[in-house]
């Protein structure tokens, strides 16, 4: 039977996919995962301790796991499971503190694999994608006072749990903005409009990392119906000093305080929301568009075709179409006004299936719309896009 310290020489290496401390024997935490990760190159060990309603994180190389382990099988956990590409196992400590040890070898994994001098696999062994660490442009423990205040981190910067997703959403939606700042000038004064900014998480982001992380002379107008979140918004916006950023309530289709906008971000916007949206983006000649559309009931209620009527006859599916359909119409009519577009998933679909969002860069070269005519009739679909931005009906005179 193997020791403790053989077995973990054998299971704690690049192999590892996770492993799980539990079973608590104090007041510590309750459980610790553990996962290999990849920062600058270099591969370190993750350990997520959960303390009550919060998750802690921190960094051990392959030695101090291996102590850290040791410690806490031999102190605070009764049992630690782990499991490995090549290897997996269990250790169950007794309430007098013997220590029983299973392992399982995976044959197909576990031939011709050795260790080198560095107690790493010397075949060149390599994480997977999914146990790397994502790499935020917001960082993790490094406090961003809006994040604070906002809920999303504490003070010393860590992610509230229960906050997680809405901080990957915000480092996922700089990454869109980080996608399109060569279509930004450096050089002079930067319009931005955030309609229906809510609570205007986004907003503060796009200005912190602009302004603050990528030195661009921003001007951002946030929009909402809401006077009470304004009001919060521009309190916040005095406090931290962000001299350039402003919060008024105003409808998205009546909104007339600027003349032409640099970039424009319409977040779940309901319905014909959207629309009214990207027809003002394109009156402006906005030179980017971020959209995420939301509640796309409009076509749902026009859509019919016979031949899809086998499909159709189901609600939920109708619903999913009618949603997809909107959005590729909204994108190749952007492209009829001469953007380039891309739809792109906005935050992994498991926490939300409408989270798609249309990015568009202004290129000046409109391209042809006869195929989405002839969608659009067969499919009996007449969307508000259309009547906003082709008004005399130019677009139906192409086909």
């Amino acid at each position: 039977m193997k020791t403790i310290d053989e077995y973990l020489e054998e299971q704690i290496n690049e192999q590892l996919c996770q492993a799980i401390l539990s079973g608590s024997r104090g007041d510590g935490p309750s459980k610790v995962k553990i996962r290999p990760v990849e920062i600058r190159g270099k591969v370190v060990y993750q350990a997520s301790e959960t303390v009550g309603t919060k998750v802690l994180h921190k960094n051990y190389s392959r030695e101090e796991l291996i102590s850290y382990l040791k410690a806490g099988l031999q102190h605070d956990f009764s049992q630690l499971q782990a499991s490995g590409m090549a290897l997996d196992g269990t250790i169950l400590v007794s309430k007098k503190g013997k220590m029983t040890i299973k392992t399982r070898r995976h044959p197909e994994n576990g031939k011709g694999l050795a260790f080198g001098k560095d107690k790493t696999f010397s075949k060149g062994t390599q994480i997977l994608a999914h146990n790397r660490v994502k790499q935020y442009i917001l960082k993790e423990n490094i406090p961003v006072p809006f994040l604070v205040d906002l809920g999303v981190m504490n003070k010393e910067g860590r992610i509230i749990t229960q906050k997680y997703d809405k901080f990957r959403q915000i480092n996922r939606f700089l990454e869109f903005i980080q996608d399109i700042l060569p279509r930004l000038d450096q050089q002079r004064e930067v319009t931005i409009l955030d309609f229906g900014c809510g609570k205007s998480y986004l907003t503060f982001a796009m200005y912190y990392y602009l302004r603050e992380l990528k030195g661009y002379d921003v001007n951002i107008i946030g929009l909402d119906l809401k006077t009470d979140v304004i009001e919060k918004c521009n309190h916040l916006a005095v406090k931290y000093g962000y001299e350039k950023l402003h919060f008024y309530q105003g409808d998205i289709a009546d909104y007339e305080g600027v003349s032409s906008v640099d970039m424009v971000v319409t977040l779940h916007a309901c319905d014909t929301a959207t629309d009214y949206a990207l027809a003002k983006d394109v009156e402006w000649g906005a030179k980017v568009i971020l959209s995420v559309p939301c509640c796309q009931h409009e076509v749902n209620r026009q859509i019919k075709n016979e031949v899809l009527e086998p499909v159709l006859k189901y609600g939920i599916l109708k619903e999913r179409m009618a949603a997809l359909m909107t959005d590729g119409i909204r994108a190749n009519l952007l492209e009829s006004m001469g953007y380039e577009t891309q739809i792109l998933e906005f935050i992994d679909m498991e926490h939300t299936p409408k989270n798609l969002l249309i990015r568009a860069v202004k290129t000046g070269k409109p391209k042809d719309m006869k195929s989405t005519v002839q969608l659009m009739k067969e499919l009996h679909i007449n969307p508000t896009l259309e009547r906003l931005l082709y008004r005399e009906g130019e677009v139906q005179s192409e086909s």
